[in-house]
This record gives C-alpha cells, structure tokens and sequence, in this order.
C-alpha cells in the first residue's frame, strides 16, 4: 500500500470505529478530516489531546471539518475513552496498522530502558477531496489543537 504524501490522494481503507461502524475516509468527501493518531486511550497526554479537540469542536464543525481519532487500542476501550471523556468524534481501531502503515506513524520508542514499536503522536490534514494537505509529527499536545485550527481556516480559504 502506498505511503500517504502530502498533495496526494490518500488511499481508502475500511477501519473499525466507535458506534458500531465501518469508516472510509471516503465517507467524508467533501468535508476537511483531521486525523489524529495517539499511542494509548486513557493515557495522560492521549486524554488531554482529546479534550483538546473535543473542547473546540464547534470551531471545526463550523470550519466543515471531522475529526478522527486512532490508535491500536480495541473498539471496546474507545468506546469506554469515548464515554469518560464526551468526546463528540468517532475513534478508529486500527489493531492492525492498516492507517498507522499507511501514514507511517509506527516508530520505535524507548519505554522504561526498553525499545518497543508505537503509534508516535501525528497528526494529518486531508482537504475536502482527501489529498493530504498536512501533516505534523512528534506532536506536542499543548497548543496542537490552536496550530490544527489556523491550518483547516487557512485551507478553506485557499479552497
């Protein structure tokens, strides 16, 4: 499968998401997608990027953008993660790495002296037709969702 590339059309993947559903990119054409890959539900940085995008969602909606969340974790403990947080976007389950392979976000990290291969927090941008547009790696959680928000404005200017 092809890497994702900014200005290139993403490739549509079925992934497994909250609310008993199938998702594709695709479903979202003509609508901004703001996809955001996390290592682990109910962590601390995890949470907290989450609230982020929950707290400005009106923002995003009313910019005609979706966001979705992924990482490894079951459908199960996303929809838990959803509840806990009332966060009012779906999260994907990706246990496969289908999306995680295909925007190249699974590196190796160093947890307690130990090297293991993780969901290194990413974010993507992918415009109305579903070319990715941008894309920031090694995420920061503190002013993300801010940085995010200008982009998605700024895109649909240029849109």
């Amino acid at each position: 499968m092809a890497k994702a590339k900014p200005g290139k059309q993403v490739t549509d993947i079925p992934i497994a998401a909250t609310g008993e559903q199938t998702i594709k990119l695709s479903d979202y054409r003509g609508k901004n997608i703001v996809l955001y890959f996390y290592p682990k539900d109910s962590t601390s940085g995890c949470t907290r990027e989450g609230q982020d995008f929950r707290d400005n969602i009106a923002k995003f909606r009313r910019a005609n953008t979706v966001i979705l969340g992924v990482s490894r974790d079951s459908i199960k403990s996303h929809e838990n993660f959803r509840a806990r947080q009332e966060f009012p976007f779906d999260l994907l389950s990706d246990k496969e790495e289908k999306l995680c392979n295909q925007f190249d976000v699974i590196k190796e990290k160093n947890m307690y002296g130990k090297k293991v291969m993780g969901i290194e927090r990413s974010t993507f941008l992918l415009d109305k037709q579903g070319v990715l547009r941008e894309e920031w790696r090694k995420v920061k959680v503190d002013g993300h969702v801010d940085e995010v928000l200008a982009r998605v404005k700024e895109l649909n200017k240029n849109q």
